[in-house]
Parts: C-alpha cells; structure tokens; sequence
C-alpha cells in the first residue's frame, strides 16, 4: 500500500468519524428539543388544571354563601 492510499483511507476514516459525530449531535439537538417541548406540555396541563381547580372552589364558595 503507498503512502497515498493509506493518506486516502485515513482522511475516508476521518470523514466518516465527522459524519457520524454530526449525526449524533443533531440526534441529541433533537431529542432534547423533544424533551423541553414534553414539559412545557406538562406545564401546561398543569397550569390548566389549577385553574380549573381554582374556578371550580371559586363557585362552590359563591354557593355556600
């Protein structure tokens, strides 16, 4: 094998490393955009339910009264 070859394989092997790098990091950018978009989700409903929680003690007050 001449001194080329083997230069070519190593910057093959290189580049194949790179892409598989940009490949993981743009997974990880994906999964934790999945990730924050689950708990705003969560926020939310949450935020819903005390309100709800909120309205509905509000007019059981009102029918006490």
């Amino acid at each position: 094998m001449s001194f080329i070859d083997s230069a070519k394989d190593a910057a093959e092997a290189t580049g194949k490393k790179i892409g598989e790098a940009v490949d993981d990091t743009k997974e990880r950018i994906s999964d934790k955009v999945d990730e924050v978009q689950a708990d705003a989700a969560v926020k939310k409903a949450e935020a819903e339910r005390d309100a709800v929680h909120a309205k509905n003690e509000h007019k059981e007050n009102l029918r006490e009264d």
